[in-house]
């Protein structure tokens, strides 16, 4: 039986997700000894209790708790399963440091500011950032854009608000206008909240190029710069640029919290959405 942590999601077994909750249950049953008392404990009915444990044991193909005399004990397999998320558990909480990853915008953002804590910070686009996140090696996860958490329903924790600039080669002609961007080239960075300027382009029946895809903004920048008659839209905390779709990209930098049980992770939120406020805002962006 192979298993793989997920991070935010828990544990991944043969390809289907078994979220904490489950967890919670067998952790209690093997104090308990009793659906009944462990279903108390958790503030859930037992039916509930009974259904969560049935639906896993049906997807794993394999009994997770066995009767004996009048209580109900995990059966080895479902020893196993809880002794492996255990393991997962410890491995995110054994350290006082704070592991970070995240966008390239959002981490810079959290290494150009002085933290009263200490951290490891990763820096990537969000989809690949997200990617790791699952895996439960971090605590934090920070996104440019906050288009994966609510596509995915995922809570997050808004730290302050960024838009897109648009950035030119230095020999192009002058952008006035809206109108002015039909049929221009474009380099687009993956991961990234450029998504924003091509929704509005759309909107407004802007048709543009796409001549190549980066993975980060620095790299769509040099390309620009060093180019001729090339364009593409970067976050205006980094770069100075052409505000004319500013209203219609401003976006949320934001944080997930991956590790549920480390209180530093907290009070790491709390200190950015609060006494950091004033030095987000002097490193270019919108404080909340």
């Amino acid at each position: 039986m192979e298993f793989e942590s997920k991070g935010l999601i828990s544990l991944e077994i043969e390809g289907e997700v078994y979220g904490y909750k489950l967890y919670e249950s067998l952790d209690s049953l093997t104090k308990t000894k009793s659906q009944r008392k462990s279903a108390k404990e958790l503030n859930i009915s037992h039916t509930v209790f009974n259904r969560r444990i049935l639906r896993a044991e049906k997807k794993l193909g394999f009994k997770l708790t066995e009767k004996l005399g009048n209580g109900t004990e995990l059966t080895k397999e479902g020893l196993d399963l809880l002794e492996e998320f255990k393991k997962y558990a410890i491995q995110i909480e054994k350290t006082p440091t704070i592991n970070i990853v995240g966008g390239h915008i959002s981490t810079g953002l959290l290494e150009s500011i002085e933290l009263p804590f200490k951290t490891n910070i990763y820096s990537s686009n969000d989809e690949d950032a997200f990617e790791l996140a699952k895996r439960g090696v971090v605590d934090i996860l920070t996104l440019d854009d906050p288009l994966i958490a609510f596509e995915r329903d995922i809570n997050f924790y808004p730290i302050a608000y960024d838009y897109l600039v648009l950035i030119s080669s230095p020999d192009s002609e002058k952008i006035e206008s809206i109108s002015d961007l039909e049929n221009l080239d474009f380099v687009s960075v993956s991961g990234s909240a450029q998504r924003l300027a091509w929704n509005s382009l759309k909107h407004y029946d802007i048709h543009v190029n796409i001549k190549e895809n980066v993975s980060s903004q620095f790299d769509a920048y040099k390309k620009v710069r060093n180019s001729k008659n090339l364009h593409t839209f970067l976050n205006a905390s980094y770069f100075k640029g052409n505000e004319l779709l500013k209203f219609d990209t401003q976006h949320v930098i934001s944080l997930i919290k991956v590790n549920e049980d480390k209180a530093k992770v907290d009070e790491f939120i709390k200190y950015l959405t609060n006494e950091a406020q004033e030095s987000i805002e002097k490193q270019g962006f919108t404080p909340m």
